[in-house]
């Protein structure tokens, strides 16, 4: 968990960071789901689950070739880097100065 402490002698500055971060979450929530969408068309037009397409498959196992493994692959990644950045930014604890 990580703590912010925001000292300001404007008073409504650590609202406009606590809404900052709150836009961020949001936005990243939107890429999260737009991200799994786009595993799930995966999953279901090779029937595999992705678990198994990074454990198993090559760019020759797939009828797309090397464009949908690098496809498919970087959505898995995305979608890793962006549940990290969600959890950090929904750890944060706000204290008070």
């Amino acid at each position: 968990m990580s703590k912010l402490k925001i000292i300001s002698e404007e008073k409504d500055t650590e609202e406009m960071v606590k809404t900052a971060i709150l836009a961020e979450i949001k936005r990243l929530e939107v890429a999260l789901r737009r991200t799994e969408r786009e595993i799930r068309k995966f999953e279901e037009e090779y029937r595999v689950p992705s678990e198994a397409f990074l454990r198993d498959f090559a760019a020759e196992n797939l009828k797309g070739g090397d464009e949908d493994y690098v496809k498919w692959a970087g959505e898995l990644q995305m979608r890793e880097r962006i549940r990290e950045d969600l959890r950090k930014l929904k750890d944060i604890e706000y204290v008070s100065h």
